[in-house]
């Protein structure tokens, strides 16, 4: 979603288990095929001029979007929103010109071999940025199918820390600031609807349901919780004088523009709304669709070549998921064997609580087998809790990763109120895709590099990250998962599950497919529940081309590996092949590509030496 303002980066990256945001966002980077190499004597000046830009916009992210500040852990904005008014959008917008001139003047041939990625990245990103603000029509559509504007008030303060009178002060103050924020963002959906450009009905039908989730009592909405517990510092008397207050902003400030937002949606907004929504049908649409499907993959692929990409992995994991079925032993239909997988009781947790106790047995078997596979491990702790009760039980899980002060840890949280719908064979390949190995290993392993500009270990490029989970879910057996045949089939659903995306994403916005042939098409190559589903089909919908990023991630780290392993032969070492993966933070798949050529060629220069 970093295509979409910036302002709603942080509740885009729950949605999508991403970190995105303005000044750490998916981008593409289409740098050289053959990048000069690195000055011989790199020039101290102009790289304190390229760091001084750098720091420059890092501290003007968390200035103009106070979200996102909040998130990376940066308190000093917690007591506000982004100014999302028209004035103000534009000031952001020329100050985005403006940066990317400012980067174009810097020598790129007398900077240091880092300091050129950072620069190839800073100016991909100021670029991309650019080219998107031309998109004002797809820029407005901040209501998504799983997350919002609409659940912004209660996903951002839940980031609040709330351990003195003060945080808990500035946490009041953003709540009495929700009102004039959300009133804004109407005449944003407002502006963005006169041009034609409204998201499709089953998506807006999801944030009703998630906006009644917060408009009940206010001591029982969300929107409250982040005040149920505060810092044992604060005087018990003080506490409750502190969520008094709260109570009585959420019930005479934020519930009434919530309802507002929500008069407007039901209404005029949800009047305009497409029945299907895929992007081929709005003003412009196929541009915006071929920016986001290179911006989210990192590639120059067409969606042609990813649709057809996807129709091939679809068959190869169906023939992989028919020999599991056979190998189990059971000797009936495939869809026979589909209804016992997802109707006997011995496949299901029995309450919520059971599945995220399970969850966490998982990762504690996981954790010390990490060794095995990598030769240095991130220090930041994660944890495992469930998500919001308001976001429904087709909400995806989702991982948000911790600070780089320490203060707040790694979270995989996993969506237990489907703990009826989701069998326990497909927990293994879940966790190591949300945990660890997964996003909190690479996400924790990128904070820690200090030697990196801020901007580098704070980014998010969907194609890297997810595909680095994706292909961490591949590293199972490695780790001791999948021994049994039904974990090894969850695992190959859960690839399945990613392969068909690439074929629905392509199909609903440049094939002109329509929601019933692409839930249809879900439903029958994964074997899934049509409730999840049909929330994923929507989730395209209103994020398209994120979805893509997966597979076409996960694709191109196997090919490295293998083109490592058949180069480098006895001398190949994993451990250090994943610590070139990790440890020059998320990037463009091509930047990857030579990072590990370089890799590669280090190592065929010291004949005899290990991979290292």
């Amino acid at each position: 979603m970093p295509t979409k303002r910036p302002a709603l980066a942080l509740i885009a990256l729950v949605a999508t288990g991403a970190l995105t945001a303005a000044g750490a966002s998916a981008q593409t980077v289409t740098t050289p095929a053959a990048a000069p190499a690195a000055a011989a004597s790199p020039d101290a000046d102009e790289a304190r001029k390229l760091h001084a830009l750098f720091d420059a916009h890092w501290e003007a992210s968390a200035r103009d979007f106070p979200e996102w500040a909040t998130f990376r852990g940066d308190q000093r904005f917690n007591d506000r929103w982004t100014d999302n008014r028209p004035a103000a959008r534009d000031a952001r917008d020329r100050a985005t010109r403006e940066r990317l001139q400012q980067l174009r003047g810097i020598d790129r041939s007398k900077l240091g071999a880092t300091d050129q990625v950072s620069l190839d990245m800073a100016l991909e990103r100021a670029e991309r940025d650019v080219r998107h603000q031309a998109f004002a029509g797809f820029r407005s559509m901040t209501i998504g199918a799983m997350r919002g504007v609409h659940t912004a008030l209660a996903e951002v303060l839940r980031f609040n820390p709330s351990g003195t009178k003060a945080q808990v002060e500035m946490m009041l103050a953003r709540l009495a600031a929700a009102p004039a924020f959300l009133d804004q963002e109407i005449l944003n959906l407002r502006e963005g609807m006169r041009l034609g450009w409204v998201p499709s009905k089953p998506v807006l039908q999801r944030a009703l349901v998630a906006l009644d989730g917060l408009l009940v009592a206010p001591e029982a909405s969300p929107i409250f919780d982040p005040f149920k517990t505060l810092g044992s510092a604060i005087p018990p008397d003080e506490q409750r004088q502190l969520r008094e207050r709260a109570l009585k902003s959420i019930a005479t400030e934020a519930q009434p523009a919530l309802r507002r937002l929500r008069e407007f949606i039901a209404g005029p907004y949800m009047a305009a709304a497409p029945a299907e929504g895929a992007l081929s049908g709005y003003p412009g649409g196929a541009e915006v669709y071929a920016a986001l499907v290179q911006e989210h993959t990192t590639t120059t692929m067409t969606p042609d070549q990813i649709h057809q990409m996807g129709l091939d992995l679809v068959a190869q994991l169906r023939r992989q998921m028919e020999e599991v079925m056979r190998g189990s032993g059971y000797t009936g239909t495939w869809d026979n064997f589909i209804k016992y997988l997802n109707t006997d009781p011995k496949f299901f947790h029995a309450s919520p609580e059971a599945m995220l106790a399970g969850y966490r047995e998982i990762a504690k078997r996981i954790d010390p087998e990490l060794p095995k596979l990598f030769a240095e491990l991130p220090r930041m702790p994660y944890g495992i809790r469930a998500i919001p009760a308001y976001l429904g039980p087709g909400a995806a899980a989702t991982y948000v990763r911790g600070t780089a002060d320490g203060l707040r840890p790694g979270w995989f949280n996993a969506n237990t109120q489907a703990y009826k719908a989701h069998p326990i064979w497909t927990m293994e390949t879940l966790v190591a895709h949300e945990a660890v190995p997964g996003h909190h290993l690479q996400g924790a392993r990128a904070v820690e590099q200090k030697d990196l500009p801020a901007f580098r270990r704070g980014a998010f490029y969907t194609a890297y990250g997810e595909g680095w989970a994706l292909y961490a879910e591949t590293l199972g057996p490695e780790l001791g998962l999948y021994a049994d045949p039904y974990s090894r089939f969850g695992h190959l659903q859960a690839q399945m599950f990613r392969a068909a995306r690439l074929v629905v994403d392509t199909g609903l916005h440049a094939k002109g497919w329509t929601r019933e042939r692409a839930l249809a098409y879900m439903i029958e190559q994964t074997a899934k529940d049509g409730e999840s589903m049909a929330a994923e089909v929507d989730r395209y919908l209103s994020n398209p081309g994120q979805a893509l990023a997966y597979m076409v991630g996960q694709q191109r780290i196997l090919a490295l590996r293998q083109k490592a392993q058949q180069t480098l032969g006895n001398r190949f070492d994993i451990r250090q092949f994943h610590q070139v993966i990790l440890d020059q933070g998320p990037m463009p798949l091509d930047v990857l590509e030579r990072q590990v050529d370089a890799w590669i060629a280090r190592v065929n220069a010291t004949p005899g030496a290990p991979g290292r």
